[in-house]
């Protein structure tokens, strides 16, 4: 056991010691959380009037009873410290509380920002030194989820003198604010944002986070997506029923990629079990961006009960095959051809043998919701470049 292993080590057991006797006993997130956040359309733009035009297009587009019922409001909404330390919302927010009302009486929850460095990304006060108080003014007003980003508090990290000093900190400053949030009493989840340092997926289910940040942020083209997506290879072993590995938000509808390059997207996504929080603006959507995202058949694959994450299974070239276990027996799978898109079409073929499928085996799209009949050994299918053909593989 080398020393970060023996510090990591040391800081679980501290960590599990302090936990509060109010802890959950039952995960706030039993399937990964879906919803939509501010950030990747509206950045520091968003306010009051957005989020509810956006908490009203959750509702009317179908997109809520589809699942996403989280409304995030990411960093930007803080204002100033009262001579107490409690922290207010600034003018764009005039009434977090009524906000909250608003958004709840949609049958929504809301999502709010912070930072355990002094300051958040956008130089607004992060919550370093007043956990307890943001953790209580966030109750009080009827917060269900808190996204907390590393920011500033690298600059505290970077005086440690060490690594392992410094990754002691982070996971002590995450876990001052898990102890904070449960010690108001209300139940509300705990997204983990430092962009996957120290390998946070081995440490973020025992610091209590209900999802961890396993990469950098995601931006709206595909380079970047099958970047973060594809690198989540070997991280399923991580990831159980209420906690979760995050590859960050869906850019689908913000115009960046092609139809056939979010379907990849929210195909990927949906195999990895990742949370589905949706960065575009949902007041602006075409009928084909609302199908993509509301897909009741992908969006199974990512809720599926037994909690699994899915992984590859198989790769040749620009050529991949991820499939992730079903609790009803079943398998999804995914063909994605990464071929530069110049290189049009590709045949893929997938070996059933490969799943551990003997015999027989019916095969679904989910994409074309269409049962596509009994096939033996083998299943041959063509997938444009930058695309996915993704199935549903059950025994006959």
């Amino acid at each position: 056991m080398n020393q970060l292993t023996e510090c990591v080590a040391a800081i679980f057991v501290s960590v599990m010691l302090a936990t509060p006797a109010t802890a959950e006993s039952r995960p706030l997130a039993p399937t990964p959380p879906m919803g939509w956040n501010s950030w990747n359309h509206f950045a520091s733009k968003v306010d009051d009037a957005s989020v509810r035009a956006q908490a009203d297009a959750l509702v009317a587009t179908g997109m809520r009873d589809a699942g996403y019922i989280y409304v995030n409001i990411d960093d930007s909404w803080e204002g100033k410290r009262d001579e107490n330390g409690f922290i207010h919302s600034n003018d764009k927010f005039p009434d977090m509380k009524a906000l909250a009302d608003y958004i709840h009486s949609k049958g929504l929850k809301l999502g709010i920002y912070s930072s355990p460095g002094p300051k958040t990304c956008e130089n607004y006060e992060g919550s370093y030194g007043h956990e307890d108080q943001d953790a209580q003014t966030y109750a009080t007003w009827g917060v269900d989820l808190l996204k907390y980003d590393l920011c500033s508090f690298q600059d505290i990290m970077a005086q440690a003198g060490s690594q392992e000093k410094a990754n002691r900190l982070m996971i002590e400053a995450y876990s001052r604010m898990r102890n904070a949030l449960r010690r108001t009493g209300r139940p509300i989840v705990y997204s983990v944002c430092q962009y996957g340092y120290a390998s946070v997926w081995r440490w973020g289910d025992k610091i209590g986070a209900d999802l961890w940040r396993t990469t950098g942020d995601i931006e709206d083209k595909y380079s970047r997506m099958a970047e973060i997506g594809f690198s989540q290879a070997g991280l399923s072993k991580y990831a159980v029923p209420g906690r979760w590995n995050d590859p960050d938000m869906l850019e689908v509808g913000n115009g960046g990629m092609t139809a056939e390059e979010y379907r990849t997207h929210m195909s990927l996504w949906a195999i990895l079990a990742a949370p589905l929080i949706a960065g575009n603006d949902l007041t602006r959507m075409t009928p084909e961006t609302v199908a993509l995202l509301t897909n009741r058949e992908v969006i199974a694959v990512d809720q599926d009960s037994a909690g699994v994450q899915g992984d590859r299974v198989g790769v040749e070239g620009q050529f991949e095959i991820w499939a992730k276990p079903l609790a009803d027996g079943s398998k999804a799978v995914a063909l994605f051809n990464r071929q530069d898109s110049w290189m049009k079409t590709a045949i893929m073929e997938l070996h059933f043998d490969d799943l551990g499928c003997k015999g027989a085996v019916s095969v679904r799209d989910l994409w074309l919701h269409k049962d596509l009949g009994t096939f033996q050994d083998v299943y041959k299918v063509e997938v444009p470049a930058h695309g996915v053909v993704l199935l549903r593989i059950s025994h006959r």
